[in-house]
């Protein structure tokens, strides 16, 4: 590789990662902030909390590497361009085609990282974040005995505890059941207690009050008891199997046993076999999008007004072909057979970048012209 093509490679690796960086810890904020309101809101402990975000943190690497690839591409041409470097070069005889050998060599390092995004990382980590959801909703610890915080467990279920003693005993009970439209059950005790047979987790509360209130009669029954079980196994059951998703399946099971997911998952055979293409379209998205930053800016040429110009023209190209990119997918899930048109946007992409490439050569080839027929007798 030449001196040229190292120097421009390693300028767009280091945008690159910068603009990476930020837009991940943007995005990973975003969603730690959600998880963070459910999961503490569940009860569950910061280390839970960590834990998940570490395992979003693939698919959110995923997300943004395509946009990270083109806005270094872009930045980068944009700084050589002001300071007259593109000019140089082409004035030594590099050619756009030439010039974007070590932008493609840029788009196919991207594209490889995203190929083991799509293809290990991302359906790892959500398979694996979902048999931890599975887990947390099986432990009633973590679902109920939370001191001074209202939980609702189930719908229209509100559950309530002042305080655990360490001998496991909860203080101030307060027990909501609103789940039916025709009445409305209300039960507080001084102490309550969990306990599990084989029938479930019952939850036996002491020394309290139990209220129904039925809305169509607006009629309000109390009873004082001194114990109340109550069956609280309905609120903390999960689903009895775990039910992978298409997203959550390896690469390769997807190619050899296409039928099988698509009866285990519940989808059509379209569906799994758009999300199949579409594991190895997206790398080929974010090459192409490197493409189409650098052959926009390369178009304009050198001005000291900037190249803003093209940088929107790139900006609206890029959107095209995600426009296509969505375009394309519901008649693929919609028939298996026109699985092709999954690659059809980031064809449009590169076809594109060849195109902006062949307009940004034609001028050189006119004034080479033009200054051969100047110098002839």
């Amino acid at each position: 590789m030449a001196r040229f093509d190292r120097y421009l490679l390693s300028q767009m690796m280091i945008l690159f990662g910068f603009f990476a960086l930020i837009l991940v810890s943007v995005y990973w904020i975003n969603q730690a902030v959600r998880l963070f309101d459910r999961l503490v809101g569940d009860g569950q402990s910061a280390v839970v909390f960590v834990e998940f975000t570490l395992l979003t943190l693939p698919n959110v690497i995923r997300l943004v590497l395509p946009m990270a690839a083109f806005a270094g591409a872009v930045y980068v041409t944009n700084r050589l361009s002001s300071e007259s470097e593109l000019v140089v070069m082409q004035a030594t005889g590099f050619s756009p085609w030439r010039l974007a050998r070590p932008v493609a060599v840029y788009g196919a390092l991207v594209a490889v990282m995203m190929s083991v995004l799509t293809h290990v990382l991302v359906p790892v980590s959500l398979e694996e974040m979902k048999k931890r959801e599975v887990e947390l909703t099986q432990n009633v610890t973590a679902k109920l005995l939370t001191e001074g915080t209202f939980l609702h467990p189930s719908g229209g279920i509100t559950f309530y505890i002042r305080e655990i003693t360490p001998e496991g005993a909860l203080r101030d009970v307060y027990l909501s059941d609103r789940s039916r439209p025709d009445r409305s059950l209300t039960h507080t005790a001084n102490e309550g207690f969990l306990v599990n047979d084989n029938t479930g987790t019952r939850l036996v509360m002491v020394d309290g009050l139990s209220q129904t209130y039925y809305p169509d009669t607006t009629r309000l029954f109390t009873t004082h008891f001194e114990d109340f079980t109550y069956d609280i196994s309905m609120l903390l059951a999960s689903p009895g199997t775990h039910t992978r998703d298409v997203r959550h399946v390896e690469t390769w099971e997807l190619l050899t046993s296409t039928a099988a997911v698509a009866q285990e998952t519940g989808h059509t055979r379209g569906f799994v076999i758009e999300e199949l293409h579409g594991r190895f379209n997206q790398p080929l998205m974010a090459m192409a999008a490197a493409l189409i930053g650098f052959s926009a800016l390369l178009v304009g040429g050198f001005s000291r007004f900037g190249v803003w110009k093209q940088i929107v023209g790139a900006l609206v190209l890029l959107v095209l072909v995600k426009m296509l990119e969505g375009l394309v997918t519901d008649p693929v899930r919609a028939n298996a057979a026109l699985w092709p048109l999954v690659y059809l946007p980031a064809a449009a992409g590169f076809a594109m970048a060849a195109a902006l490439l062949a307009w940004a050569a034609r001028p050189r080839r006119r004034r080479r012209v033009r200054s051969g027929q100047a110098v002839q007798p």
